[in-house]
């Protein structure tokens, strides 16, 4: 027989009251706060609370921001809809499969809510925890996760979303709160099991600047041009330079020319310039480069890659540049120590997804053509085996870029800077298990750069080796075929007229 002196409890049946005691307490003040607010007259809570909540209803609202981030074309915000929405999914099953049975709360007293606030139709489901809020939790903290300005955006309008709960009649306020934090707990375990593709952040020295040849009027200037560039744009900007400058010597080659040793026959310039492509640019520079003079780009190509990141990409732009008196060094890689190379080299279909992309940007938008472009090569292509660091890959696409790239990802487009002694190397791995539908996935989710389909290096120099040869394209123009090739970086070995690449500072991908 268990004898206790009068008036002590078993420690159990003591904590259960005070427990129940402290939950009536926590009842009485939630029901008080919720009827302070509902029954509070105002014509701002009337006119925006009943609409906001008919928006949250099914995530119709949270769907329609992600596709909205989904079209701005920022890889931030895209990647950020897709946590969003995947946290709202997990979220919306475990509060309405798990939370919503684990105690029974009835929803409060509609009738206290003025009238014009009062939702249409009032929900009869178990009233904790809030779904909506759960939800609205969710996708904000997801958004967060990947792009902070954009996530404080949409956290301020899930709270909004919390409030329309309360001010329609539809929780009590314990319900919402419960709600938010269930939705910003499946969220931040969601960032912790798929971490954030987080922005690579490299200082770099301040630019090498150095006085350039006064040629206010041309003269010491040879300027060769490719009139078959970009379509005959080349010859279409022979009288520009020629009216900028009238002492210049201007050489127009012919299709059959050799432009490098066009290029040599200009022994007394001071300056090189040339108007044309990517291409007939990086064997211009190469000169250059070997006499150490600087070059003037005159943009004349289809794309002008190099001169668009140096700050010149129309004439104006060049002629500025030159009369500024003012050059500035870039890197150039060389492949195999046989050609220079100004922009990229690729391998496998890369070229390929360029001139598709290419075809469907101007329909489409960037984002959408590349996307397309790389599927419909993935589909079509062979891949090309090489040995990089002794590992034997099947590699699909490959892009080598001189100079790290101012966007992660497959497809980038700018370097904010050209002379960081990087090489900035992206690459697909084909061959493994669901490649294509996990590359597929990858890329139209954002989420590219967490694939083990993918493959993304900044490094100062980069081989590989191949059991058959493997055709090799820089800078626009297919190459030889290679089965070892090498790729290293010239620092800062090219003096070029520019104006993007000003100032020190950190880049960042």
């Amino acid at each position: 027989m268990d004898v206790r002196p009068l008036g002590i409890l078993p420690w159990h049946t003591a904590l259960r009251r005070r427990t129940r005691h402290v939950t009536r307490g926590l009842g009485s003040l939630d029901a008080a706060v919720f009827d302070a607010i509902a029954q509070s007259p105002s014509e701002l809570l009337d006119a925006t609370m009943p609409p906001l909540t008919r928006a949250a209803d099914h995530g119709k609202l949270w769907m329609a921001i992600a596709v909205a981030c989904g079209l701005s074309g920022r890889p931030q915000l895209q990647r950020g809809a897709v946590r969003g929405l995947a946290s709202l999914a997990v979220t919306s099953l475990v509060t309405n499969q798990v939370a919503k049975r684990l105690r029974r709360r009835p929803r409060p007293m509609a009738t206290v809510v003025p009238l014009a606030r009062r939702g249409r139709r009032l929900p009869t489901s178990n009233s904790l925890p809030s779904g909506h809020s759960a939800s609205a939790a969710a996708f904000a903290t997801g958004m967060a996760i990947e792009d902070a300005p954009a996530g404080l955006v949409v956290s301020a309008l899930a709270g909004l979303v919390g409030l329309s709960r309360i001010a329609t009649g539809a929780h009590y306020p314990g319900d919402v709160l419960l709600g938010l934090g269930i939705g910003a707990a499946v969220g931040t375990i969601g960032g912790q099991i798929a971490p954030p593709i987080t922005r690579r952040r490299i200082s770099i020295p301040a630019p090498t600047v150095e006085d350039a040849p006064e040629i206010a009027d041309g003269a010491g200037m040879t300027v060769l041009v490719n009139p078959k560039s970009g379509g005959g744009r080349g010859a279409d900007l022979v009288d520009s330079v020629a009216d900028a400058f009238p002492a210049a010597r201007i050489l127009v080659l012919d299709p059959d020319d050799d432009v490098a040793r066009c290029a040599r026959t200009a022994t007394d310039a001071r300056v090189l310039g040339v108007v044309g492509g990517d291409g007939t640019v990086a064997t211009v520079a190469a000169v250059a480069l070997e006499r150490d003079v600087p070059l003037a780009v005159f943009a004349g190509g289809t794309f002008n890659h190099f001169a668009r990141d140096i700050g010149t990409p129309d004439v104006d732009a060049t002629i500025a540049a030159i009369r500024a008196g003012r050059t500035t060094r870039v890197d150039v890689a060389r492949l195999d120590d046989d050609h220079l190379v100004l922009n990229t080299v690729s391998l496998g279909a890369y070229p390929h997804f360029v001139r598709t992309r290419d075809r469907l940007a101007h329909r489409t938008g960037r984002t959408v053509a590349s996307a397309a472009a790389l599927l419909h090569v993935l589909r079509h292509q062979r891949p090309q085996r090489i040995t990089v660091n002794g590992e034997e890959l099947d590699v699909s696409l490959f892009l080598l870029g001189n100079s790290m790239y101012g966007s992660s990802g497959f497809t980038p487009v700018r370097r904010a800077r050209l002379d960081d002694g990087l090489l900035d190397i992206r690459f697909l791995v084909a061959g493994k298990r669901f490649a294509f539908a996990r590359i597929a996935f990858g890329l139209l989710s954002g989420r590219l750069q967490r694939s083990r389909c993918y493959r993304e290096l900044q490094v100062p120099e980069f081989s590989f080796d191949s059991t058959e040869p493997v055709v090799m394209s820089h800078d626009g123009e297919i190459g030889d075929s290679y089965r070892h090739a090498r790729v290293t970086v010239d620092y800062r070995k090219l003096r070029v007229y520019g104006s993007s690449i000003v100032g020190a500072g950190v880049l960042e991908s």
